[in-house]
């Protein structure tokens, strides 16, 4: 069957009525294909948002010693390193005074309510090693160290002796069946590694409106091109290749569906959002998750990225979308916002935020910017979590110290804790069994502690 006559008989198909046995006026439960009563599952909700930093973000100036290791850090930065007076204090952290990046105010309110925590010194890990070791070549690292694609991917989970997939799809994938019947993983971005299953499919979702596929209207089931996409997933081949490419469409249009549904029956948000692609994405999200819930939508996984963190030469500044301290702006404002409008929808207990990046960067300037290294600081947030404190340790800010691994003495961490430790704790709090981590997170066998203590 040529292309021509494949879509010649759809167009007919369409005609013929079967779109109206899949009308665009079915409810939500329906397009969600729930199957229980949504009252009996809605306070069973929990959600988990991923906000990946593009670049590498430099987790040495998010947080910064107050005490002697200031000293340090601006020996270490002489052009670059930021004032005393300009962080931002915060308590939490047992092994002296610590803060905050100046662009992380609109933060600091959840960070002093408990809703907020640090982990330090975070990265990729095959198993646990010292900054000497590492030196000396004598244990194994993940491959590709400081390289960004290949980080991006490792970190989010793959291992490059397989395919590309990542702990967040495998996890999913292995909750009980029960959980994630409907719409479990909703990705806003196309770098989603993370979220990719090894056998299920992922949700693509715009901020902009799922209405639109190109000139299907969704919300019109009088539309043709929208009759003429709904039919062509219900086609029948003889070819297997043809029955796959339905099954996967009549998939994606399905969920498109449930989303456009979604989207019609949400609430306006009563919070502000900034005007970037990560305020746009989180406020799309805060307002479809509460549609959710009430549908009876139980585990849910988000993913979304942001930002140009790579700060070669732009460590400092107000530059929007280059400079470092802006973006750590944008992304504090954003992340504020969401948090406040979940609180007024009642759902800061159900959802719990991860912010993380692919590696950090270099201790020493490059210019007015930064190297790419490895150990770095990520954040987690919502109420679910034990916060207003620092897990873990600031190595020691000093060229060539103790704590740096690297062989030209330019300050690269390697990391305390395993990013799996983190996604292992992050992923239990969804539902994953303890017996089954290590089919999510295989290098977690080389760890004696395989999560960390962030939920309260």
């Amino acid at each position: 069957m040529n292309r021509r006559s494949f879509l010649t008989d759809a167009s007919r198909f369409a005609a013929g009525g079967l779109f109206n046995r899949y009308s665009l006026g079915a409810s939500l439960s329906t397009a969600l294909a729930l199957s229980s009563l949504p009252s009996a599952n809605a306070a069973d909700y929990k959600s988990l948002v991923v906000v990946f930093l593009k670049g590498g973000f430099d987790g040495n100036d998010m947080l910064v010693p107050l005490d002697a290791g200031y000293k340090d850090y601006s020996a270490a930065r002489p052009n670059l390193a930021l004032k005393r007076d300009e962080l931002i204090p915060i308590a939490g952290y047992g092994q002296g005074s610590l803060g905050m990046h100046p662009g992380m105010q609109s933060l600091l309110p959840l960070y002093q309510q408990g809703r907020l925590a640090w982990v330090a010194n975070i990265g990729a890990l095959v198993r646990p090693l010292t900054a000497a070791q590492w030196r000396n070549n004598e244990v194994a690292v993940p491959p590709f160290l400081m390289s960004h694609s290949e980080q991006v991917n490792i970190v989010q989970g793959w291992d490059p002796s397989d395919i590309v997939n990542g702990w967040g799809g495998r996890a999913m994938e292995l909750l009980p069946s029960e959980l994630v019947r409907s719409l479990p993983v909703v990705s806003y971005a196309f770098d989603n590694t993370l979220v990719t299953g090894l056998r299920s499919r992922m949700t693509l979702a715009n901020s902009n409106g799922t209405r639109w596929w190109g000139r299907a209207d969704l919300g019109d089931s009088n539309n043709r091109w929208t009759q003429l996409v709904e039919s062509l997933g219900h086609f029948q081949s003889r070819n297997p290749i043809e029955n796959e490419f339905a099954s996967s469409l009549s998939a994606s249009f399905n969920d498109a569906m449930a989303l456009s549904v979604a989207e019609q029956k949400a609430a306006k948000n009563r919070t502000l959002f900034p005007n970037n692609r990560l305020g746009s994405d989180l406020s799309h999200i805060a307002s479809l998750m509460p549609v959710f819930k009430s549908e009876g939508v139980r585990r849910q996984l988000f993913f979304t990225d942001f930002g140009n963190f790579d700060t070669h030469l732009t460590q400092r500044g107000t530059e929007e979308g280059v400079a470092l301290d802006i973006q750590v702006q944008q992304t504090a404002q954003a992340l504020a916002a969401f948090d406040a409008e979940l609180r007024l929808r009642n759902l800061d207990r159900d959802v719990v935020v991860v912010v993380m990046s692919e590696f950090g960067r270099t201790l020493q300037p490059a210019g007015q910017g930064t190297d790419h290294a490895w150990g770095n600081h990520w954040f987690v947030m919502g109420a679910p979590i034990r916060g207003g404190q620092v897990y873990g340790r600031i190595p020691s800010l000093v060229l060539g110290g103790v704590d740096d691994g690297d062989t030209w003495k330019k300050g690269r961490w390697v990391p305390d804790y395993a990013s799996d430790q983190l996604a292992a704790s992050l992923m239990q709090w969804l539902g994953l069994s303890g017996d089954r981590f290590t089919r999510v997170f295989p290098n977690l066998a080389n760890f004696k502690d395989k999560t960390l203590p962030i939920f309260s």
